[in-house]
């Protein structure tokens, strides 16, 4: 409960801890409601008393009464300023806006006793209740809670106040609740667990899925721009439209038409979306980037639920495009509606109740199964025909352009539920998001597979004219991150569609073992060789029958070796002879496909058309027979084989949540780099003492190391570390070189380690005095590098290599995508080329390779949970026989929003 009492402490607090003025900026965010729409969150400031007494006054009696537990039908000015002048740290409010609106007011004040714990309170306006924005207004005042210190929450509900009550007992945080004076009493600590985070991806993957929905199944559909000058965008979008039988109402706006009283393809002309009779689902804006501001505000007023901008001049062209895509996209979220592109292609539905075609593409492929997403536009059109040409339906098909607010990910949240859609095809550039598509992406692949091909592999895709943003990466660890998260990479559109036809079209290969049949040897030959170097096993000899031998022939051959429990695919391959025989070919092997639960592709040479028979009989509804890809070469075959066998392998699992490690204090870390940032805003190295403070709050421990300037500090320091010691460097060009002399081993008495210290300065100088580093010696054991980097474009990124110089100088590193499970750390650890010195190389000890393990889960945890962490190296990390020893550590921070350029705030 949270009234004006004046006795409240939290009132009194108010006058011991004066507003803060440094805005916590970072608290702002967009989010997605249960009904798809959107509103914006953020702080509250003294400058929304307006705006908190016109929210107060349209809040029903009964949700007035749910508030204050009395009747309050004004908010006196003490009200009103007590709520908006907060410290944003022992009194927090955070306010979502719709529209300029407030739509949903959330508080916590601190309690004195203990301070660890705060009151909080909610407050929906009655027509935005029933969209989840309780829920979503308390998961982000519990992650601005934590940040400022907070561990748990109480709050105080009347037992009539069912939705209350049910966003505090469904939010997953162990709530317990006790019924007194006529009024539940809350209490729960908001640390994240399995179940909270559960609840918040199922909420954000409910609502995402549903704002995608409503782009892609409008029942209204307005053209913004379309006019009467043949070839224009505006006038294509609008034709196209019509062309498709959109299944709904359509509407055009331009000014200059209505004015003339003029009609476009025989549609009346309006002068703004206000004018158009009837409420309006989507918005297509054909205008100069000049005017899409005031066409958003226009169908902000109007209460359009989304757009689709295929205008061009925005980020594409520079720091004064990105500046306005990022207020066309503010202005949008802020009024509830979502955006594809700007300098998009448009969308395409195929579902018949819909047939949607607002795009600037002539081409509507016909209906199927394929929902495919291309973050270019100006290739969309030729994808469009090339998938045609295959054979390959769609469900439906998003071309997001710039992607300043719908992504690739939207998508996949919306197709994995759609059930119209199997098989996920992605045209790629780069990942906005790459921490939520590793996740969402995993749980999909599960289930539908996902076909990405990401174009710019030497610029990490970052293509001409595009928002540079430069990556730390090699192409490897973009690789690991497809294949972690099950998602079947390629290199080429050629290589999508080769592999999107097999998925489409055939049965999932139950393991890699490979019949070939065929008439021709060399043909045969060539498949035997590209199976072996893709890794499929084939089955036996090739089984090739005489040119001249009839279909049936061919068939019955063909139907044996599909009942061979040691055959997993067949590959067909046939070279005619005769014009026209392959005709009769292909339609056995599609007949025999038919009854078959295991793939089988084929090559068909030389024979116009016979391609197309194969891919494409089932879908004009040819009785009994199947649709068997059909390749121009053997090994575009064999490779889609491989890839969807790669798939498969995966599918197969271990999959495994990343574990609940012991010993870790997320709090405590994230509390310690918030406090370096506070002092140096712009990042930097961390000091020594940081880091391994940093490292010790997820369990990992650094081994104990003592700077010496002196040979009586060295000596001192040797002594209260214990014998043997090891003396080294620290500088960069020497740390981890004893080849150099950088590094002194077994040093066992004071001795020895006065006479290295003084050896390290004759050899290097007096210089490097304030540089020498004295640290106990570990035992024997196998030197590791452990690393996280933050990447701008891939997000967390966690390498491991075996053999210390040998793995900088060759780059012998395995890439991982946290958080990582234990599936995860144990490929990492085996991956690299030189791991076989961690498992008894010829004869070596075996070293605690479960150790190594550990932490690289801990290490992997850290970067997941700390995006301020912009780099992390561990090494050398010593594997031993029993446990590991970390030697050296290294970091250093950067605030995220100095190594990201994406949309303007991000989507909560």
């Amino acid at each position: 409960m949270d009234t004006a009492d004046p006795a409240d402490p939290a009132d009194q607090a108010q006058h011991e801890h004066p507003a803060d003025s440094a805005y916590p900026a970072q608290w702002e965010a967009d989010v997605v409601l249960r009904d798809g729409s959107t509103a914006h969150l953020r702080p509250i400031r003294p400058d929304d008393a307006d705006l908190l007494r016109e929210f107060h006054a349209r809040l029903s009696p009964e949700t007035v009464y749910y508030r204050f537990f009395a009747p309050y039908p004004t908010l006196t000015d003490r009200d009103v300023a007590r709520f908006t002048v907060v410290d944003h740290t022992d009194r927090v409010a955070l306010v979502a806006t719709v529209g300029g609106h407030i739509v949903g007011v959330t508080r916590y004040d601190r309690l004195p006793d203990p301070p660890t714990q705060a009151e909080v309170a909610f407050t929906v306006r009655d027509d935005y209740q029933g969209r989840g924005l309780g829920s979503v207004l308390l998961e982000h005042l519990a992650a601005a809670a934590r940040e400022r210190g907070v561990r748990g929450f109480v709050a105080e509900v009347l037992p009539a106040n069912q939705r209350m009550l049910t966003v505090f007992r469904d939010a997953g945080y162990g709530t317990s609740a006790s019924l007194s004076d006529g009024y539940y009493s809350m209490d729960f600590a908001i640390e994240p667990t399995a179940t909270s985070l559960a609840v918040m991806e199922s909420r954000e993957h409910r609502a995402e899925a549903r704002s995608v929905e409503r782009l892609l199944a409008p029942t209204s559909v307005v053209v913004i721009g379309a006019g009467r000058r043949e070839g224009s965008a505006g006038r294509q979008l609008l034709e196209h439209l019509v062309a498709a039988g959109f299944d709904g109402d359509i509407h055009v706006v331009n000014p200059r038409a209505a004015a003339a009283g003029d009609q476009v393809l025989g549609l009346p002309a309006h002068a703004s979306v206000a004018d158009v009779p009837g409420p309006v689902d989507l918005a297509v804006v054909a205008v100069h980037a000049r005017d899409v501001l005031h066409v958003v505000d226009d169908c902000a007023a109007a209460g359009v639920r989304g757009l689709v901008v295929v205008s061009a001049g925005f980020a594409e062209t520079g720091p004064d495009g990105r500046a306005l895509q990022g207020e066309l996209v503010a202005r949008a979220r802020s009024a509830g509606m979502r955006v594809i592109g700007p300098n998009c292609l448009g969308v395409i539905n195929t579902d018949p109740t819909v047939r949607l075609n607002a795009s600037l593409s002539p081409v509507v492929p016909v209906r199927g199964r394929i929902g495919f997403f291309s973050q270019s536009g100006a290739l969309g059109i030729a994808l469009l025909e090339r998938a045609t040409a295959r054979g390959l339906g769609l469900s439906s098909f998003v071309s997001a352009g710039n992607r300043a607010d719908v992504s690739g990910n939207d998508l996949i949240q919306y197709w994995e539920d759609d059930p119209a859609t199997d098989v996920l095809l992605l045209y790629l550039e780069s990942i906005g998001n790459p921490r939520k598509f590793s996740r969402i992406a995993r749980r999909t692949s599960l289930t539908k597979p996902i076909v990405a091909v990401k174009s710019g592999r030497a610029s990490q895709g970052v293509p001409l004219g595009h928002t540079v943003r430069h990556t730390t990466v090699p192409a490897a660890a973009v690789d690991a991150m497809f294949a972690q998260s099950g998602v079947v990479q390629v290199d080429t559109v050629s290589d999508l569609f080769d592999v999107a036809m097999l998925l489409t079209f055939q049965p999932l290969p139950a393991g890699r073992r490979v019949s070939i049949i065929g008439n021709s040897d060399a043909l045969a030959v060539l498949a035997a060789d590209a199976c072996a170097a893709n890794r499929l096993t084939v089955v036996g000899e090739p089984h090739t029958f005489r040119p001249e031998a009839k279909p049936a022939q061919l068939g019955q051959l063909l139907a044996a070796l599909l009942d061979d429990p040691a055959v997993d695919a067949v590959l067909a391959l046939f070279l005619p002879v005769l014009s026209g025989s392959g005709i009769g070919v292909s339609r056995e092997v599609a007949q025999v496909a038919a009854r078959s639960t295991k793939p089988v592709l084929a090559t068909v040479l030389a024979v116009e058309g016979a391609a197309g028979v194969l891919s494409r009989l089932t879908a004009q509804g040819v009785p009994g027979f199947g649709s068997v890809p059909a390749y121009g070469s053997v090994e575009d075959a064999v490779r889609a084989l491989a890839a969807v066998c790669g798939y498969t392998d995966w599918r197969r699992g271990p999959h495994e949540l990343a574990p609940v490690l012991s010993d870790i204090d997320a709090v405590a870390a994230r509390d310690l780099v918030a406090s370096v940032l506070a002092e140096r805003p712009e990042g930097g190295p961390l000091d020594l003492a940081v880091v391994v403070e940093l490292l010790r709050c997820y369990g990992v421990h650094v081994w104990p190391a003592v700077t010496a300037a002196s040979a009586d500090n060295a000596v001192a320091a040797a002594d209260w570390l214990g014998y043997p010691v090891v003396l080294k460097a620290a500088r960069s060009y020497l740390e981890h070189r004893a080849d150099l002399g950088g590094v002194r081993l077994e040093l066992d008495g004071p001795e020895a380690v006065r006479r290295a210290f003084e050896a390290m300065l004759a050899a290097f100088g007096p210089q490097v005095a304030g540089d020498l580093v004295v640290q106990k010696m570990a035992g024997l054991g196998v030197p590791c590098l452990v690393e996280s980097v933050e990447d701008p474009l891939f997000g967390p990124v966690i390498s491991f290599g075996v053999g210390g110089v040998v793995t900088e100088l060759v780059r012998d590193r395995a890439y991982r995508i946290p958080p990582l499970s234990a599936p995860d750390a144990a490929a990492l650890v085996r991956e690299p080329k030189a791991a076989p010195l961690l498992f008894g190389h010829r004869g070596s000890p075996l070293m605690d390779t479960g150790a190594v393990q550990d932490l690289l889960l801990r290490v992997g945890q850290l970067a997941y949970d700390l995006p301020e962490l912009a780099g992390l190296e561990l090494n050398p990390v010593l594997a031993m026989q029993d446990g590991v020893a970390v030697l050296s550590a290294t970091a250093s921070c950067a605030p995220p929003a100095a190594r990201r350029d994406g949309p303007a705030r991000r989507l909560g």
